[in-house]
């Protein structure tokens, strides 16, 4: 999906983008994760959905930046 407002159903299935608050709202509750570690997990992996996966899992969900 593309991140038009006008169109609605799910979020892009593989990026993240942290400026668009559905896709907050979706991907918080998908990841079981705050919108503030969402948003560092997307700063330190990128927007790719697999990498911050990854990134969750090996550092943590409540891990600061190093």
């Amino acid at each position: 999906m593309s991140d038009n407002r006008q169109i609605s159903g799910s979020p892009d299935s593989q990026k993240i983008n942290v400026n668009q608050d559905y896709e907050i709202r979706y991907w918080t509750k998908e990841l079981h994760v705050s919108a503030e570690t969402l948003r560092r997990a997307v700063a330190m992996a990128g927007t790719s959905v697999d990498a911050v996966k990854k990134f969750l899992r090996t550092r943590g969900r409540n891990d600061a930046p190093r």
